[in-house]
C-alpha cells in the first residue's frame, strides 16, 4: 500500500520517538520537504530537512499498524 501524509516535528523528543517508531517498520518510508528527500529512516537525514515547515511521510507498505502510529505527528 502507498500512502502520503503531512506530519510535523515540534522538538527534538518527536524526532527521537518517530525514529525509535519507524526503526522496525517493514517497507519503503521518504521524508520530503520541498525538494529534499530522505530516508524517513535516517536519523541524520531527518535533521537535513527544514524542520520549521510541515513534511510529506511517503510510504510504501504492507504494515496497516504503520500509519496508525504516525496520526501522532500529523498536522
Amino acid at each position: 500500500m502507498r500512502k502520503s501524509m503531512s506530519i510535523q516535528f515540534r522538538d527534538y523528543d518527536m524526532i527521537e520517538r518517530f525514529s525509535k517508531d519507524i526503526a522496525n517498520m517493514k517497507g519503503e518510508f521518504d521524508l520530503v520537504s520541498g525538494r529534499k528527500v530522505v530516508d524517513a529512516k535516517s536519523f541524520l537525514g531527518i535533521f537535513s530537512l527544514d524542520l520549521s515547515a510541515p513534511l510529506t511521510l511517503n510510504a510504501v507498505t504492507d504494515d496497516d499498524q504503520a500509519f496508525t502510529v504516525f496520526q501522532r505527528y500529523a498536522v
